[in-house]
């Protein structure tokens, strides 16, 4: 399956195109784009809430910035918001309950004259659409007062269990795993974890949930991928049978609920760049599609055939999409470049009319989003920068 493009960019709502857009009031200066040179890009930033309506996030140097739809399927939206997130790292885990609320999760970093600065995980909630974020919660550090091992975490991963309950994983210091969650009364236990058996943690953890309400871990060490799992909220992390899976590229390990009590995890090949996607008892297939930073992923019907749709930033700095019936990677699929140049990694999700949407961040701090048309196939209208 081939999806096919729409390669020029209008302005938020204009039915007219570039033209319009020229003709329109001078754009304010947009925010400046995440650096995105030391930490790995945020994934899943593009999320539809209760009332239909898109919210993307964007975490920058400055702090978090939100836009938000007006109306559900757009095109219009208001924004950006700068969320106040004074010495968070430009990176967040994102996490979305059943009923619509949007936990996210970062590292927040504040400097001190005597040595190593106070590394915390902290934590702050969207409950409904546009709605103020409630205030940052420190979750503090799984090292505790030891600035200097503090400062080495690895980024969180964080997923909601059946209770709404947020449990998030990291690499800590020593090369081994901490975890911490909350109790279904909202209430944060202490650090917890687990210990890799002699094998040392390289990478940052990818977590996911099944629809089942299975908790499937993964974290890089050299030459294999080290997995556990947690089969119910309260149950205790069990450690799988570890996947022999090369280099990882760095924060690029993402999961999709691909069938009943199942996923795929997909990567990024490190020496070549390349896609790979993998269930447990199989060998990791080769999906082609050589670009930088993690996927998005989306699972839905299209022309009624069930499909897995990923986008990524290519080599050549522009977004990237390709579709093929899902768990048939055997298949094959074609990846094709859309829109202008971006950075970070873009973003895929439903509308509230059900059409597939991909959202970039520009290389100017802009958002883009283009839209699924009303027509067979997997096509793209023309991109809106917002």
């Amino acid at each position: 399956m081939t999806p096919r493009s729409g390669r020029t960019s209008k302005g938020s709502g204009d039915a007219e195109g570039n033209a319009a857009e020229a003709a329109q009031e001078p754009l304010p200066t947009p925010p400046a784009p995440p650096p995105y040179t030391s930490l790995p890009p945020t994934t899943g930033w593009l999320l539809r809430g209760k009332d239909g309506r898109l919210t993307a996030y964007a975490p920058t140097a400055d702090g978090l910035l939100r836009w938000t739809e007006t109306r559900v399927g757009g095109p219009h939206w208001s924004g950006p918001d700068a969320l106040a997130a004074r010495g968070l790292l430009p990176y967040l885990s994102v996490a979305q309950s059943a009923e619509g609320y949007v936990h996210l999760l970062g590292v927040r970093k504040r400097p001190r004259a005597d040595g190593p600065g106070d590394t915390d995980l902290v934590h702050a909630v969207q409950f409904q659409t546009g709605r103020p974020l409630r205030d940052w919660q420190s979750l503090g550090n799984p090292h505790g007062k030891d600035r200097e091992k503090g400062a080495r975490i690895g980024l969180p991963s964080a997923v909601l269990d059946t209770t709404g309950s947020v449990h998030l994983f990291l690499r800590n210091a020593n090369g081994g795993l901490s975890a911490k969650n909350q109790s279904p009364t909202g209430r944060w236990q202490p650090w917890g974890g687990a210990d890799p058996d002699g094998t040392t943690l390289t990478g940052e953890a990818s977590a996911a949930v099944t629809d089942r309400g299975r908790i499937d871990l993964l974290v890089p060490a050299p030459g294999a991928m080290v997995r556990w799992l947690r089969e119910k909220p309260d149950a205790k992390l069990e450690r799988a049978e570890d996947e022999p899976a090369g280099e990882v590229a760095p924060g690029t390990i993402g999961a999709e609920r691909t069938a009943g009590g199942r996923l795929t995890h997909f990567w990024r090949d490190a020496p070549d760049g390349t896609v790979r996607a993998w269930r447990p008892g199989a060998e990791p297939a080769r999906l082609g599609g050589r670009g930088t930073g993690p996927l998005a992923l989306l699972r839905t019907p299209v022309d009624g055939v069930d499909c897995t749709i990923l986008a990524q930033r290519g080599t050549d700095g522009h977004p990237h999409i390709a579709a093929y019936p899902t768990e048939t990677e055997e298949a094959g699929l074609n990846w094709t470049r859309t829109g202008e140049r971006c950075v970070g990694a873009p973003a895929l999700a439903l509308d509230g009319e059900g059409r597939v949407v991909l959202a970039v961040l520009g290389e100017d701090g802009t958002l883009r989003v283009a839209r699924q048309k009303e027509e067979p196939g997997l096509a793209l209208e023309a991109w809106t920068r917002i």
